[in-house]
């Protein structure tokens, strides 16, 4: 998803500085082009809000799990909790680059949008 979503960021980005600099003409039209547009920042704004539940889910256990160590003290929990955090790592740097990326698109899709 990461790969998929810097193509359109890098290819949004060259058509919003086109239509920005008055150079160039969209694809199948402004509208066309917009509507198509919105349906991939949907695909973006979908797959960001599933890695936030999933992520939040990870925060959850992780935080659970130490809480249950320190009340149960077995080493096995503690395990338990260590592979939560390593994991939720990866969650996190994955829902950080899904936001940062469809907060792109939305700013790509306004230029273009509010162009002339």
């Amino acid at each position: 998803m990461e790969k998929r979503l810097k193509y359109y960021l890098e290819y949004y980005r060259q058509m919003s500085v086109k239509v920005k600099s008055g150079d160039g003409n969209l694809p199948d039209g402004k509208e066309a082009f917009l509507k198509e547009m919105l349906i991939q920042i949907g695909f973006f704004q979908h797959e960001r809000f599933i890695h936030l539940v999933v992520t939040v889910l990870f925060a959850i256990l992780a935080v659970f799990s130490v809480i249950a160590f320190v009340a149960i003290m077995q080493i096995s929990i503690i395990v338990l909790a260590g592979m939560f955090f390593v994991l939720l790592i990866p969650y996190i740097r994955h829902y950080f680059i899904l936001e940062n990326g469809v907060q792109q698109l939305y700013e790509y899709y306004d230029i273009i949008a509010h162009s002339k």
